[in-house]
This record gives C-alpha cells, structure tokens and sequence, in this order.
C-alpha cells in the first residue's frame, strides 16, 4: 500500500475534495476489480478496489482492498489471504454498517482440487479497518447452533448427504442468519429429492435462543405441497407469499406473522392474476440477471413482475401491499393495447420489428405507485447470426399503472453484445430517475466511429438528455460507473501501460 492513511467516513468529508484518483497507485498488486458500495438506504457509501498479489503458497493468495469515500478519496486499506478458487470479490455494505467482500470471480482451475469448498466472504470493519473471514451459522436438526468458519468440502458435503439419505430418507436442510431487527431467522426442511415437506421458519433472539416457530407444509409429497417466500420484512412482521398447491390447482394468499410472537396477522387470498404470474412476482430474471424489482416505503410494499396470461407473456403486473390493512392492490400493464400507440407494430408478447424481443432491463418504483421500465431492443443468437441490440424503450405510467408514455431512444445496432445499457439511479429523494446508456454512433464531421455516453433523465415526469463522448482514446479504455447523486465516475484503463484513472463528472440537469 502507498501513502494511505486510515480516516474515518465521517472525518473525511471535511477535508479535501478530489475529483481524480489514480487506482494503480494506490496499491502495488493488480487491480481485479472495483465496484460502487451502497448502504441500505441505498445511497451511495464509497467505492471499493481490489488488488491481487497472487500466491503465497499451495494454498493460499494475498489480496488487499482499499475503500474510497463517494468523493474518490482513499480512507482505508488492508491486506488479507484467502484460498486459491477465489480471483475477485464484489462489496456490498450490510445492516451493521460492515462492508462484506463476496467472492464473484473463481480459478476454475481449482474447482476439481479434492478439498475444493465455497469460499467464504470477508468481512471488513470500517471503524476498525480489520478484515475476517465471515462466520456463518448451521442450525442442525435438534435444535442446536454451530459456527462455521471454514465450509467443509464439496466431496465431503456430497459423500454426508448421501449416507444421511441412505439413513433417513430425506436430507435435513437449513439456512439460518442475522437480521437487523434483532436475533436470527433460520428456514429448515426435509428434502426428499423429489418433493420437500415439514418446513419452518424459526425465530431467534441474539443468545441463539428460539423464540416462535411457524411450521407449514408439513406432509407435502410431490403433488399437494405449500410454499412460503418472504417479500419483505421489518421491526414488527414478515411479509410474504403462501403457495398451496393441490395436484393442478393452484392458490396463492398474503401472509403477514408477528415478528415478536410468529403468530398470524393475516392470510388473505390473492387472486386476479394467474398462477404463472403470482409464483414469479416475486423475483424478476432478465438474460439470467436479477433486476430490482420491489421497493418498500413507510405505508406501503411495491412489487412489478411479468404478466401471464395462459402461460404467455402478455405484459408486467404491479402488486401493492398496504401496511396498514394488508390489503392488496392488482394491476396490469399489456404490450396490447398499451404500447400501441407509442408502437405501432408491437406484439402481444412484447415482439417489435425484425425478430426483436423488449428486453426489460430496469424498473423504477415510485411512493405514490407509478413505475418507470426500461427495455432495450433485443435479437437472440441463432444458428447463422448473432446477438444484436438496438433501440432502447422506456415505459412510465401513472398511480395507478396506466400507461402515460412510451418513450424511444433510436440507437445504432450493436452486434455481439448482450446490451448497451449501462446503470441507473434514483434523484431527488427517490422521486426521479437518472438513467444511462452508450450508443456507437459515426461523427458527423470526421465520420469516425465513436463510443457516447447517453444521460437521461426523468425529472417530474419531463425527460432530458446529455450526451458525453466515451470511446477509446489513445488506447485507453473508458468505462462509467454509477457516482454521487448529480455526478457520474468514468474510470480510464490501460493494463499493458498500468494506467488505471477514475475521476466525477458533474451532470447538467
């Protein structure tokens, strides 16, 4: 590490602003990696960058990290060991404030290493500037709680589970942790293969004691069975969805528990919607990507899915849930009619032109219950052609989820990539929307090909747009990143010339 001194977050800000920040010289290990860090108010905390050293011994590999304020200054850094599957880590910031470090790169080349196992995350203390590996916890069948540092091995994991089901019949499993209300929650079933049955999910106070348990599904077999996902929680309940199925038929039903008590607050039917989308509103897949697609605010849960109709897309539903009454509000958005008149040629599925598909790549949920989303024209890959991208869409509706535009932004077609869209975030205390976006589009002047970067935002309903210049300048590689409300980061890349720069732009809107 060079010239870095430890300072707290909130000493920082009073002194000295910086717009620019060389990476390399930050650290003398290779950069692998550096992502935008968010609290869980999901305002921007600082930046975190990953250095490796690579071996030191047949085990093991050095890293360091170092955390930058949103201002782009260093405040912290560390070096810490881990195994050799790991090549990168991703950061997020936890309900405590501690920054976890989550392996997303792996060495393939030690996946088949007999004493392979899941990496461990690490766990970094801002206020302290230590760094350890984070310890998990196994709720095992019986009722008792064991510390995990080091997660055994997959082909010991694989041989346990096999004589467990020689044994039982079925294989005990269990997920428990920590959540900021206070204590633990742990799921537990018995997996059959086939089916699953005698779920629970279990509440803990901080001494690992149990507190409530709230037992369903307990003699489901592989055609009448129930399932529980939990939508959202808080001080004072959990929030989610019951799935009762029974052979063919399918219901579905709110369920609110006591968070202190586990005692039911409400199991009210949900019907309106079909099955299809009901079992999948919860969660939202895009090109094998998880979007955001809920949002909580003080009176009310916000949640928007896909729409099925007979097993075929038709559009996005919204479901509201007021916490209040636990009452639930059903509303939907079709590509036909409602896109219509934005698009004329539009498909029912969300097909346009020339074998195009609207791909959803972000949503933007609003406290009064009008929603932004944002497609981009996508072509799948075929036996004689690529994939391609071209235009990007943005629907918003009203508060109550009809459509009040459908907005357009022609962009030139861009081969071999899965997207050109980039990131987005919210302004102005979550009531407006920044979004971005690059096109490779030919000057008018010199006719050259170049990379722009496409600001676009959404302020009271009333689009703008900004448009900075991005390609590739003297080799050097130019990426954007999410920054500060009002400010955009463009990190400026050279590995053969160990040139790593990142600096804010201020945005004009």
């Amino acid at each position: 590490m060079k010239k870095l001194t430890l300072l707290m977050f909130g000493l920082i800000q009073v002194l000295a602003f910086s717009q620019t920040q060389d990476l390399a010289s930050l650290a003398s290990g290779k950069n692998v990696g550096m992502n935008a860090l968010f609290d869980t108010k999901d305002h921007l905390y600082g930046y975190i960058s990953i250095y490796s050293y690579g071996k030191t011994d047949k085990k093991t590999q050095k890293f360091e990290y170092v955390i930058l304020d949103k201002n782009l200054n260093p405040v912290a850094n560390k070096e810490f060991d881990a195994g050799l599957l790991v090549s990168g880590y991703f950061g997020y910031v936890d309900f405590k404030g501690q920054i976890i470090l989550r392996p997303s790169d792996f060495n393939y080349s030690q996946v088949f290493a007999k004493d392979a196992a899941t990496p461990v995350s690490m766990v970094i203390d801002p206020k302290t500037n230590t760094v350890a590996p984070k310890i998990y916890y196994d709720y095992q069948e019986g009722g008792t709680f064991k510390e995990i540092s080091q997660p055994k091995s997959w082909k010991e994991e694989r041989k346990e589970n096999r004589s467990e089901k020689k044994e039982k019949g079925y294989n005990y499993v269990s997920a428990v942790g920590e959540i900021k209300e206070g204590g633990y929650i742990a799921l537990e079933y018995n997996d059959y293969g086939k089916y699953i049955n005698k779920n629970s999910l279990i509440k803990f106070d901080e001494n690992k004691k149990e507190v409530w348990r709230y037992r369903y599904n307990t003699d489901g077999d592989r055609k009448v069975f129930s399932d529980f996902t939990i939508v959202d929680k808080d001080e004072n309940r959990i929030y989610g969805i019951l799935k009762k199925v029974n052979n063919d038929s399918k219901s579905f039903s709110l369920l609110v528990i006591d968070i202190k008590t586990g005692k039911e607050l409400s199991n009210k039917p949900i019907t309106g919607l079909s099955p299809e989308t009901l079992q999948n509103i919860d969660h939202f897949y895009s090109e094998d990507k998880s979007l955001d697609n809920d949002r909580t605010f003080d009176d009310k849960i916000v949640l928007i899915g896909r729409n099925f109709e007979s097993e075929k897309l038709k559009g996005f539903a919204r479901m509201i849930i007021s916490k209040s009454d636990f009452a639930v509000d059903l509303k939907t958005v079709s590509y036909k009619p409602d896109y219509v008149p934005f698009i004329k040629n539009i498909a029912s599925d969300g097909g346009v032109e020339n074998n195009y598909f609207l791909l959803t790549r972000d949503m933007y949920l609003m406290s009064d219950g009008s929603a932004g989303i944002l497609a981009e024209k996508f072509k799948y890959s075929g036996q004689y052609n690529v994939p391609k991208t071209t235009d990007l869409v943005y629907m918003y509706t009203d508060k109550d989820f009809k459509v009040k535009e459908v907005q357009v932004f022609e962009k030139e077609k861009s081969k071999w990539v899965n997207s050109d869209y980039l990131f987005s975030q919210y302004l102005n205390d979550g009531k407006d929307v920044v979004f971005f976006f690059r096109d490779y589009q030919k000057d008018q002047v010199t006719k050259e090909k170049k990379w722009n970067l496409f600001i676009n935002t959404v302020i009271d309903g009333k689009f703008k747009q900004e448009i900075i210049p991005i390609s590739e300048k003297d080799n050097y590689v130019v990426t954007p990143y999410v920054a500060k409300e009002g400010y955009i980061l463009l990190r400026e890349y050279n590995e053969k010339e160990k040139f790593n720069k990142i600096r804010l732009e201020r945005l004009n809107y």
